[in-house]
C-alpha cells in the first residue's frame, strides 16, 4: 500500500508543478528574476517528483533532485528579498544565505558518500547520520529564512507573500519531521518518505492562489531583524562547529576522549557566554551588518524614533536634560560617554553635563577665544584622530583646547549651532569599536546636532521666561505693597495733621499708639509678601459676622476721619476675613482720597438675595461710565494724582476668589458706591457660628 501511495503521490507533484511552471511561464514570461526562479523552482519541484516516481524517494538521483529543488526555492526567496522596496535598502544578504548554501552543496557530496559506502557498515552509517544532520540543519535555517523574509516584508507586501510562504513553510516542517525521526531511529521513515508526494501536491493550490493575487512583492529588510537572523545563524554555525569538534575527537578516540570531549564543549559555552553579551562584540556585528547588509549605515527611522524617545518623552527615572542631550547624540555612534559644553551668562563655553566620562579632566577654563568664533562660522565637525594626525585641513587647532588633544578617549567635537549661534559643544568619547568618521557620520551628526542646537535654543529661551516670571511676580508684588505703604502713609500723614490738635487728649494718644502699633504690624507684613518665600496663600472661608469684620477692617480709619457704619447685626457670610479686610480697607481709602470736602464715608450691610451685600459710599468726585468699563478693574489704572490703580484690581480679584462679587456705581461730582457681595452663609452655620459666639 505504501509503496502505491508514494508513487501516485510524487506523480502527482510532478504533474501539479509542472502544469504551475507552464502556467506561470505564459503568466509572467521572464520580466524579473525573482518571477524567473519561481518558474524554475516549480520546474524543479516537479523534475524532483518524476525521478522520484520513476527510480524511488531515496534514491540517488530523487536526492539530488530535491537538493536542487530546495536551492531553486533558496533562490527566489533571496530574489524576492532583493526585489522591489527592498532594492534600495540592502546591499547583498549572502552572509544569511551563504550557511544555507554550502549546506545544499554538502548534500550530493553526503549522498553520495552514502551510495559508495553502501556495503561498508561504519563508512554508511557515517555518511548517513551525517547526510541526515545536513537535511535537518537545511530544514530549520530554512524556516528560519522564510520566517525573517514574511517578517521584513513591507506591510502593504505581506498579503501578497503570506500564502508562499506559508506553503514553503508547510513543505519544510515536514522535511524536518522526516529527517529528524530517520536520524533518531537511523533509518528513513517509510511512511513519511511515502506520503511526502502527496504532503507536498497538496500545497500546488496555495501557489496558484499566491500568483492570482500578487504577481510583484516587495520587501524592505528590517535591521533589527537582519541583526537577529546573523546573530541565529552564527551560534548554529558555532554551535554545529563545536558538535563537529566534539565528533572528530571520538572518532580519533584514546584513553581521555571523553575528558576532552567535555573540557572542549565546556571552554567554546564558556567563550560563548563571555564573548557574545559583550558590547565591543555586539558593536563589531552591527557594524559588519551595516557594511554588508545595507546601503546605509543607519536605520535613520529607528535612530530617529530612539532620538526623540531620549530627548522628548523623559521618564521619571530619565536623566536631566542636558545629560539626555549627551545620551541621545552618544546613543546613535555607539559612543559610550559623552561631553557637553554650553555658553554661560558671560558667553563663554563651561562644563554643563557629563555621561558616562568621570575620568575626563575638564579645566575650569575649558575653551581657547577662538573655540565659539571658529565652531559658529564654519559649523565643522571635528575629528580629534584626524586633528592629532594633522590631516585634518578646515580645522584651526587653535580652536581645540590643550586638554582635547590629552584626552586619549575624545573622538568627535560637534558643534551644535542655532540660527548662526553657538548653543553647545558636544565631545564625544571613541566608540567600542574605533573608527573613522565618514561621510555617512558627519551627516547624521550636522542633522542631529541642528535638531539638538535647537533644543538648547528652547531650553535657554525657558530659562529666560521662567527668570523672567520670577521679576514679574516680584513686580506684581512690589506694586500691591506699594500701593497698601502708601495707603499707610496716607493715613499716618493724616494721623500727623490731627495731633497737632488733638495731642493733648489721653483718648487721642491711645487711638494714635494703637494705630502706630497697627501700622507697623502691617508693613512688617508687607515686607514679608515680598519675601520669594513667602507662597501668599489665603486661608479658606469660614463663616463670619460680617458686621465684625467690616468694623475691625475701618477701625483705625475711623480715628482719622469720619465713617458712618450701619451695620446690621447677624449677617453672616462664607468669607476669609483677612481678605475682607483688605477690601473694606482698600474701597474705603478710595473713598477718602476721592473725597475733597471731609464728608462722611457710609458704610452699610443688608442682606441681598443669596448673598451679603456691603455698601461703601462716598460724596466724592465719581468717575465715568467709560473709565470704570475700561480702566477701573485693569492695574496701573488711576485718576488719582501718584494713584497705583491697584486697589480695585486687588480688590475684585480677592472677591472673586472667595465666590463673590464687586459691583460700582458712580456720577461724576455726586460720588461712588461700591458693593461687595459675598456668599450668605446656611442657616445650620449661622446657628453654629451664634451658639460659639455664646
Amino acid at each position: 500500500m505504501l509503496p502505491f501511495i508514494g508513487f501516485w503521490g510524487h506523480a502527482a507533484v510532478a504533474f501539479a508543478y509542472a502544469a504551475l511552471a507552464i502556467w506561470l511561464l505564459h503568466k509572467y514570461g521572464t520580466r524579473n528574476r525573482q518571477q524567473v526562479m519561481l518558474i524554475a523552482a516549480m520546474a524543479l519541484t516537479a523534475l524532483w517528483g518524476i525521478i522520484s516516481t520513476v527510480a524511488g524517494p531515496l534514491s540517488l538521483a530523487a536526492l539530488c533532485a530535491e537538493s536542487a529543488r530546495n536551492l531553486a526555492w533558496l533562490c527566489f526567496m533571496f530574489f524576492l528579498l532583493r526585489s522591489g522596496e527592498g532594492r534600495e535598502q540592502p546591499r547583498t544578504i549572502n552572509m544569511i544565505y551563504g550557511v544555507l548554501l554550502v549546506v545544499l552543496l554538502f548534500q550530493p557530496v553526503n549522498d553520495t558518500a552514502v551510495a559508495i559506502f553502501g556495503n561498508a557498515s561504519n563508512g554508511a552509517d557515517l555518511a548517513t547520520q551525517s547526510a541526515m544532520t545536513m537535511r535537518m540543519i537545511y530544514a530549520v535555517g530554512a524556516l528560519v529564512v522564510v520566517h525573517n523574509l514574511y517578517t521584513v516584508s513591507a506591510p502593504e507586501a505581506r498579503w501578497g507573500i503570506s500564502l508562499p510562504m506559508a506553503a514553503l513553510a508547510a513543505m519544510w516542517t515536514y522535511d524536518l519531521n522526516l529527517y529528524t525521526i530517520s536520524y533518531l531511529t537511523s533509518a528513513p521513515s517509510d511512511e513519511l518518505v511515502q506520503t511526502r508526494g502527496f504532503a507536498t501536491a497538496v500545497l500546488a493550490p496555495v501557489f496558484v492562489m499566491a500568483a492570482k493575487r500578487n504577481s510583484n512583492w516587495g520587501i524592505r529588510l528590517s535591521r533589527s531583524v537582519a541583526f537577529q537572523s546573523v546573530s541565529l545563524v552564527a551560534i548554529g554555525v558555532y554551535m554545529l562547529g563545536m558538535v563537529v569538534l566534539a565528533t572528530a575527537l571520538e572518532l580519533v578516540g584514546g584513553t581521555y576522549v571523553r575528558l576532552a570531549q567535555i573540557s572542549l564543549i565546556f571552554g567554546m559555552s564558556l567563550a560563548a557566554l563571555l564573548i557574545l553579551p559583550s558590547g565591543r562584540f555586539k558593536s563589531w556585528l552591527r557594524v559588519v551588518i551595516a557594511k554588508n547588509f545595507f546601503q546605509h549605515r543607519y536605520d535613520y527611522r529607528s535612530e530617529w524614533m530612539r532620538f526623540a524617545d531620549t530627548i522628548g518623552f523623559p521618564s521619571k527615572e530619565a536623566a536631566p536634560f542636558y545629560e539626555r542631550v549627551v545620551k541621545s547624540l552618544a546613543d546613535i555612534f555607539d559612543s559610550p560617554g559623552g561631553l557637553l559644553l554650553v555658553p554661560d551668562d558671560e558667553g563663554r563655553l563651561t562644563l554643563q553635563a557629563r555621561w558616562n566620562w568621570a575620568t575626563a579632566d575638564v579645566p575650569a577654563n575649558c575653551v581657547t577665544s577662538q573655540t565659539m568664533p571658529f565652531f559658529e562660522s564654519t559649523g565643522h565637525i571635528v575629528s580629534m584622530d584626524e586633528v592629532r594626525a594633522g590631516t585634518d585641513e578646515r580645522c584651526d587647532p587653535r580652536a581645540v583646547p590643550q586638554w582635547l588633544y590629552d584626552e586619549p578617549h575624545a573622538w568627535a567635537v560637534v558643534p551644535l549651532v542655532h540660527f548662526g549661534k553657538l548653543a553647545g559643544l558636544v565631545i564625544l568619547a571613541r566608540p567600542r569599536l574605533p573608527r573613522a568618521l565618514d561621510w555617512e557620520d558627519l551627516d547624521m551628526l550636522r542633522v542631529v546636532g541642528r535638531q539638538l542646537a535647537s533644543y538648547l535654543a528652547e531650553a535657554a529661551s525657558q530659562q529666560a521666561l521662567a527668570e523672567s516670571q520670577q521679576f514679574e511676580q516680584f513686580n506684581r508684588r512690589f506694586a500691591f505693597v506699594a500701593h497698601d505703604i502708601k495707603n499707610l502713609v496716607s493715613q499716618l500723614s493724616i494721623l500727623a495733621r490731627n495731633a497737632e490738635r488733638h495731642a493733648d487728649k489721653p483718648e487721642f494718644r491711645a487711638d494714635m499708639i494703637d494705630t502706630l502699633r497697627s501700622s507697623v504690624d502691617k508693613m512688617n507684613e508687607l515686607l514679608a509678601r515680598l519675601s520669594q518665600h513667602n507662597k501668599s496663600r489665603h486661608s479658606l472661608p469660614v463663616v463670619i459676622d460680617i458686621g465684625e469684620a467690616v468694623m475691625k477692617a475701618v477701625h483705625d480709619k475711623r480715628l482719622i476721619y469720619p465713617i458712618d457704619a450701619q451695620l446690621k447685626p447677624g449677617l453672616f457670610a462664607t468669607a476669609d476675613p483677612a481678605r475682607v479686610e483688605t477690601i473694606i480697607g482698600h474701597l474705603v481709602q478710595n473713598a477718602i482720597e476721592a473725597t475733597l470736602d471731609g464728608s462722611p464715608v457710609r458704610i452699610n450691610c443688608r442682606k441681598q438675595g443669596n448673598d451679603v451685600a456691603v455698601n461703601i459710599t462716598d460724596t466724592g468726585v465719581g468717575m465715568t461710565e467709560a473709565f470704570i468699563s475700561n480702566h477701573l478693574f485693569k492695574p496701573f489704572e488711576s485718576t488719582k494724582e501718584g494713584g497705583f490703580g491697584i486697589g480695585a484690581y486687588e480688590a475684585r480679584a480677592l472677591a472673586v476668589s472667595m465666590g463673590g462679587q464687586l459691583r460700582v456705581e458712580s456720577r461724576v461730582g455726586k460720588g461712588t458706591t461700591f458693593t461687595l457681595l459675598l456668599p450668605i452663609a446656611d442657616e445650620k452655620d449661622n446657628q453654629i457660628s451664634m451658639e460659639e459666639a455664646a
